[in-house]
């Protein structure tokens, strides 16, 4: 079958084209959509494979790989070790275009009456992990599943109660994200496809979270390609199962066979 498309991932049984990686930028959220989800986000690993595969897709791409996460770059390059990548963190308080470039970072803080509000409000089970990324928190129960409901309740009472903050409260995979609506993963993209190595190139994005949709909104005004990993979202290319079928579909792309 031929596709229409610069590139197509190989989560469906199909005869693919070529990919020009001179021609791409590729984009790729961390938990869940290259790495599996962990009990704890502490508790996350990367497989020794998965970084080769980026290290030579970074070379291949002429630095155009860059990692869009909700961690914070420090986090992002500990955990990744001993790669250095551009990378947007904090979804989208942080940008590195590349891994010799500053560290931009937008002046934002959530205020302290916030994160004391929340840390309270989380305290009703201590297997529910409160963590402060300085201009954003995440609250993670994958741990207390059955606080789902009462977690979501609490946070959105206390984000109504500071509308003066602007905040906005995501609901993903067993966490609430808390930040401010002035910055996003997809305006942080926006501001990355400008800057070169990125500019000029067509972005591919591959995501799995709520928190990933601001990138999927973008990508048409970009010319961009998005996929979802386990979930169906409106505009997307097409959905991997999980993120083993993204990583053999980046080992495939890093050795030439994409």
């Amino acid at each position: 079958m031929k596709m229409q498309s610069i590139i197509e991932p190989s989560f469906r049984q199909t005869v693919l084209e070529p990919i020009d990686l001179a021609r791409v930028a590729i984009l790729l959220d961390v938990d869940g959509t290259i790495v599996d989800v962990a009990a704890t986000p502490q508790s996350v690993v990367v497989p020794y494979s998965l970084l080769r595969t980026l290290a030579a897709l970074h070379v291949r791409t002429g630095g155009a790989l860059a990692l869009v996460s909700g961690r914070l770059v420090a986090n992002l390059d500990h955990l990744f070790a001993p790669l250095v990548l551009p990378c947007v963190g904090g979804h989208g308080v942080e940008t590195r275009a590349s891994a010799y470039a500053p560290l931009h970072r937008k002046a934002v803080e959530l205020s302290p009456t916030m994160k004391n509000q929340v840390v309270a409000a989380a305290a009703v089970d201590p297997r529910i992990i409160v963590e402060d990324k300085g201009s954003s928190l995440a609250v993670h129960y994958r741990l207390a599943p059955a606080q789902a409901l009462l977690m979501e309740n609490k946070i959105a009472a206390i984000v109504g109660r500071a509308p003066d903050e602007n905040l906005e409260m995501l609901c993903g995979k067993a966490v609430i994200e808390i930040k401010p609506r002035a910055f996003t993963k997809g305006t942080a993209v926006r501001e990355l496809m400008r800057i070169p190595p990125f500019a000029n190139r067509t972005p591919v994005f591959v995501g799995d979270d709520v928190t990933d949709e601001s990138v999927f909104a973008v990508l048409p005004e970009l010319g961009g390609l998005g996929y979802s990993v386990g979930r169906q979202v409106d505009g997307v290319r097409g959905v991997f199962g999980g993120p083993q079928d993204v990583r053999d579909w980046l080992a495939d792309l890093a050795a030439g066979h994409g």
